[in-house]
């Protein structure tokens, strides 16, 4: 008698969250019993999710691997851009690119204004750095101790440092989050930081008013900017200089961004300008050039402060987020493959109409994998591979998508104290994050924001018309 073949099949709603609930469980005793890293527990939930595959739904392990291999397949421009990246942020520390940004964004310190440029230097540096974390737990820890000096409520300074931080960390081409969105979507680097700027860049300027407004209430006060001038005169005694013209690195980047050149000629362009400027400025040799860019900038100042905030980098230093990113990766394409991420997509659009209802799921669903899985880069991971395509199939351009997946994976993760990002920031800043969440005015806008815009239509941009003819396409063939 002849063998019949396996016959697989997707999985139902029910099927899908068994491996979800395992992942939670694992990943909250990782996290907060044990204080470990992510990494295992994804791999212990990609297991669980294979197994159901092989053994309950009827998939082969050639059809697993090929679908862990093809959503990697999509990351693999982020993966080498974060590579890139590192290499970039080690040259621009050496050169004092980054250390000059810190230096003149340090000088906006002003009584009067004290809440609103905690915000902004915070958006600085992190824009500098690509890292919300470094930058509060640096320039954050000392704005901390100048609003505690002022006697201001110190939930409503954590509120500003985590505005600016996270503003920061979104828009900068330099952090992990903001290439990975864009992976997860379909769309390039450049592109989503453009289109952010219609959603961040209002919430931004509605936070800086509400901490204006608040902050005139302090404005009488004697600010004393012991810690800024120590963190000032220690980059001033580190470096040959800091001139303004150590800035134009990242303008040139900029302009690329603006003049439309891709993300990794453009990264490494500016890498290379960095290096240049080491020689030039710093008066840097080849050896120490190289070992910026490969192994990162190790600063040995002293001061605790500059030296955290200055020692990072380096191709080297970026291997802990790919290792990471292709950890979530595994475990998404095998719940994409088995259909686990479909069904639970469809249980949710089930309840979804319109383009308000979509970019609402996402932003739900976003939230959602914050609170239940204590992991920011799972909630740009697995909404975007959940929604990919029903975007397309909307005639939506993934821009909208991997912008829908910052403002609100990337912005509410520190607000939640189980989230590793919350974790953090509630251990660095020494304030609970229940406590500086009704402050955090950028983070709690931003998603608004972009509902706003949903509702109205306003900037979710349509794909072009041969892309919307390849869409139907493949809609007749079954394919989407």
């Amino acid at each position: 008698m002849e063998k019949k073949p396996k016959v697989s099949r997707k999985a139902t709603v029910g099927e899908a969250v068994i491996p979800i609930l395992f992942l939670i469980a694992v990943l909250a005793y990782s996290l907060v019993k044990l204080d470990a890293d992510p990494h295992i527990p994804l791999i212990l939930g990609a297991f669980v999710a294979a197994a159901m595959g092989l053994f309950k739904l009827g998939f082969t392990w050639k059809e697993l691997e090929d679908g862990v291999l093809d959503t990697i397949r999509m990351a693999m421009q982020a993966i080498l851009i974060l590579m890139v990246v590192g290499t970039l942020i080690g040259t621009w520390i050496l050169s004092g690119t980054v250390p000059s940004m810190i230096y003149w964004g340090l000088k906006i310190v002003s009584p009067a204004i004290f809440l609103p440029a905690t915000t902004l230097i915070c958006s600085i540096v992190s824009l500098a750095t690509g890292s919300s974390w470094t930058t509060a737990g640096t320039v954050g820890i000392a704005l901390i101790g100048i609003g505690q000096g002022l006697g201001m409520p110190l939930p409503l300074v954590a509120g500003a440092i985590i505005s600016g931080a996270y503003f920061g960390d979104k828009m900068s081409p330099l952090s992990d989050t903001t290439n990975l969105a864009p992976a997860m979507a379909g769309t390039t680097l450049f592109e989503h930081i453009k289109h952010m700027v219609y959603t961040t860049g209002p919430s931004l300027l509605i936070a800086l008013v509400l901490y204006g407004i608040i902050g005139m209430k302090y404005a009488g006060k004697e600010l004393d900017i012991t810690q800024i001038e120590l963190m000032r005169s220690t980059l001033e005694g580190s470096f040959n200089t800091l001139s303004p013209i150590l800035l134009i690195p990242p303008v040139v980047v900029i302009l690329m961004v603006v003049f439309k050149m891709p993300a990794i000629p453009g990264l490494v362009i500016g890498s290379l300008l960095g290096a240049v400027f080491a020689g030039v400025f710093q008066g840097a040799d080849l050896s120490s050039i190289i070992d910026a860019a490969h192994f990162g900038y190790v600063s040995d100042t002293g001061v605790a402060a500059i030296d955290e905030l200055l020692s990072r980098g380096g191709l080297d230093g970026m291997m802990w987020t790919v290792s990471l990113i292709l950890c979530a990766l595994t475990l998404g394409g095998i719940l994409e493959k088995t259909g686990m991420l479909e069904a639970l997509a469809n249980a949710l659009l089930s309840f979804s109409k319109g383009t308000f209802g979509l970019v609402l799921a996402t932003i739900v669903s976003c939230l959602g994998v914050n609170l239940a899985t204590g992991e920011q880069y799972l909630s740009l991971v697995l909404p975007g591979r959940m929604y990919k395509n029903e975007y397309r199939k909307r005639g939506l351009h993934p821009k909208n998508l991997s912008r829908a997946l910052e403002d609100s994976g990337t912005l509410l993760s520190p607000l939640i104290p189980w989230n590793t990002c919350g974790a953090y920031m509630w251990v660095t800043l020494g304030v609970h994050p229940f406590a500086y969440l009704p402050f955090a005015f950028l983070n709690l806008i931003n998603p608004l924001v972009s509902l706003l815009y949903a509702a109205t239509g306003i900037t979710m941009e349509k794909l072009p018309p041969e892309e919307m003819e390849l869409v139907k396409k493949e809609i007749e063939e079954g394919v989407l």
